[in-house]
């Protein structure tokens, strides 16, 4: 791989998209100019006011303003979407010509990687964990050429839950002159600080983080992008003008504030994480105990398909992520309360 030149976010984007007049809603246009009684007869709504009657903010001020400062970035770094998985599609569509560029992903990780790459016709080069589950630093770099946008990595990891090394994610945001997406679903479950402490360092760099898992609400789909002003403007350049619904923003809203709930529950995981672990090592079928900073535990079984089936028929769901890169015979563990974590301890040793 050449040395890398100095990084310019323009030599990265689609050129349909540097010429993109974006949608301009009629909320975008309405600037507020008075605190008094408004008259909104401008983006042709039902009138009768039921709480939702009217569109939501296209740039949820509010709900930025509160996540902007709970992270310590400006609200001109983030972007929010319908999930991270929309997020991550924005990502594409603003840098990934089709039919010409390509991205890289870590496997075992996150499958909607691969997914979106199909989707949007783009290259997805593979290049696996180590056996440990680590970064294979050399290769991901000798996988890059000329038409690499994009290398996606997910830390702490799905479904390996482990996070990775900081030197070698730092290697690859000094070498590779394209995006680095770090995909931080789990972070608030692990030890290690968000790489958005490090954000200011790296214009190539983009962090994704979701509310779907420390903060429980996976049902209303709320996705944060943090990233350069530079970035974050392209990627509003392409989304949807009320991608956001109204509900989503005010539940988030109310639940970002709860700082104590999210500690508390938080902790109960973790707690509830390190009981899972000794229980398991007491199961002679269970084989490996992968480390985890996530709220999940990855685990090597005898017979995977065989111990998944039983574990259903006892009314227990689990993933059975076997048919993954380097995860044969695996079962992965969503840490549950400590009731659900108990008749999943005892379900785990009455079967054979």
């Amino acid at each position: 791989m050449e040395e890398k030149e100095k990084f310019d976010i323009n030599n990265l984007v689609r050129e349909n998209v540097k010429g993109l007049q974006p949608y301009s809603s009629a909320r975008d246009e309405f600037k507020e100019t008075s605190s008094g009684y408004m008259v909104f007869l401008d983006a042709n709504e039902n009138p009768f006011e039921n709480g939702i009657n009217r569109y939501p903010d296209p740039q949820q001020h509010s709900l930025k303003a509160i996540l902007a400062e709970r992270r310590s970035v400006k609200v001109e770094n983030l972007l929010l979407g319908n999930g991270s998985d929309e997020v991550l599609d924005l990502i594409f569509r603003a840098f990934c010509e089709p039919g010409i560029d390509n991205i890289i992903t870590l496997p075992p990780t996150y499958g909607m990687y691969k997914v979106l790459s199909g989707i949007n016709a783009i290259e997805n080069r593979e290049v696996l964990l180590s056996p440990d589950f680590g970064l294979n630093v050399s290769e991901i770099l000798e996988a890059v050429d000329v038409n690499s946008k994009i290398i996606f990595i997910c830390s702490p990891n799905n479904p390996t839950g482990n996070s990775f090394d900081e030197n070698a994610i730092l290697e690859i945001l000094v070498k590779f002159n394209g995006l680095v997406v770090i995909d931080e679903a789990y972070i608030d479950f692990s030890q290690r600080e968000s790489w958005l402490k490090r954000r200011v360092e790296f214009p190539n760099l983009i962090v994704i983080q979701t509310l779907s898992k420390a903060y429980g609400m996976a049902g209303i789909r709320l996705g944060i992008c943090c990233a350069s002003p530079e970035i974050i403007s392209i990627l509003n350049k392409i989304k949807p003008p009320y991608n956001v619904n109204e509900l989503t923003q005010q539940r988030a809203r109310e639940q970002v504030l709860k700082e104590g709930l999210l500690q508390t529950e938080v902790t109960e995981i973790l707690n509830q994480k390190r009981a899972l672990f000794k229980a398991l090592n007491e199961v002679d079928y269970v084989l490996e105990i992968h480390p985890s900073d996530a709220n999940f535990i990855l685990i090597r079984v005898d017979d995977a398909n065989k111990r998944y089936q039983q574990l259903l028929k006892k009314g227990i769901v689990v993933r059975n992520r076997s048919s993954q890169p380097l995860c044969d015979n695996t079962l992965r563990l969503t840490v549950g309360t400590s009731k659900e974590n108990v008749r999943l301890i005892n379900t785990l040793k009455e079967i054979n």
